[in-house]
């Protein structure tokens, strides 16, 4: 099956977002960081999602953040603006601004806590899809929001004209596939062990918060697999997954993870903002060994 078509591009990163040292939205620092992630094979970049600490971030950041981007790399990559909350009307008001400040999508997770039932979901995101003209890719996480998007809620949505993608952290590949052979949504794996997977069977691409790091090797997963070479697709996801598994599955967020990596490669990135702690000196001296490794072949 060949991949289906990506409406934000194939390889996106779920960017973190900048602080200064004192905790203050760096936007400086967002703008030379989306800038070296196109440069290196980045089409798109998802902003204030869970890896951009969004918790954490005000409405007016979240807007700045969005316009900062923008400026920075033009037409060169699409821009998806998170704007998942439990409320439906602040969610909308979110997705509202994010379309006047330049985004090109909009990324809405589950509404976490509160758990609504699947009527309740379907009409929450319709809400928000009715909200902007803007194209709107669901967020799929329920080990985060407590609820996931069951299969029939999801092919009911995926009949809405702007509902379009779907960021795939379910762990559920078999929904994944019976949703990709019944409708036209583009898949995005956002595990990143699911890369090459979700993508040999018509999947988008990604958005991967490891892309932070290594963002052209991820994308040469991609482009591997898209010229036949799956041997050489396969090897390249699994020479990653050392450091996958470091940054993801190691006890900490991949926020943290991510900026600690950024830190000690010289790029923007800051501290985490509270709750989140940074990374022990140990375990950033193992992040950049793996990194190191996996860069060495």
């Amino acid at each position: 099956m060949s991949p289906s078509t990506p409406p934000f591009g194939r390889a996106l990163c779920a960017m973190v977002t900048p602080f200064t040292s004192t905790g203050a939205l760096d936007l400086d620092g967002a703008a030379r960081l989306a800038d070296h992630l196109v440069s290196h094979d980045c089409d798109g970049l998802v902003l204030s999602g869970t890896t951009g600490e969004s918790p954490t971030t005000t409405d007016a950041e979240k807007s700045a953040l969005v316009t900062a981007v923008r400026e920075a790399v033009g037409g060169r990559a699409s821009i998806v603006a998170g704007v998942g909350t439990a409320d439906t009307a602040h969610t909308t008001e979110l997705a509202r601004e994010a379309e006047k400040a330049g985004a090109d999508g909009l990324l809405v997770a589950t509404p976490y806590y509160s758990r609504p039932p699947q009527d309740a979901l379907e009409a929450h995101f319709r809400e928000v899809a009715d909200a902007t003209d803007l194209p709107l890719a669901l967020y799929d996480i329920p080990a985060r929001t407590g609820t996931r998007i069951e299969p029939d809620t999801m092919l009911r949505l995926a009949e809405h004209p702007r509902i379009v993608a779907v960021k795939d952290c379910s762990y559920d590949f078999l929904a994944a596939q019976k949703i990709l052979a019944r409708t036209e949504l583009a898949y995005y794996a956002g595990c990143d062990e699911h890369i090459l997977a979700l993508y040999a069977v018509g999947g988008a691409g990604y958005v991967s918060t490891v892309a932070n790091v290594i963002p052209d090797h991820l994308r040469a997963v991609l482009d591997a697999f898209d010229a036949g070479d799956t041997a050489r697709a396969a090897g390249l996801q699994q020479r990653a997954i050392a450091l996958i598994e470091a940054m993801m599955a190691g006890g900490l967020p991949g926020t943290v993870t991510a900026k600690a990596l950024l830190t000690t490669l010289g790029l923007p990135g800051g501290p985490v903002r509270p709750p989140l702690r940074p990374a022990s000196p140990e375990t950033i001296d193992g992040l950049r060994s793996l990194y190191e490794a996996l860069m060495a072949g």
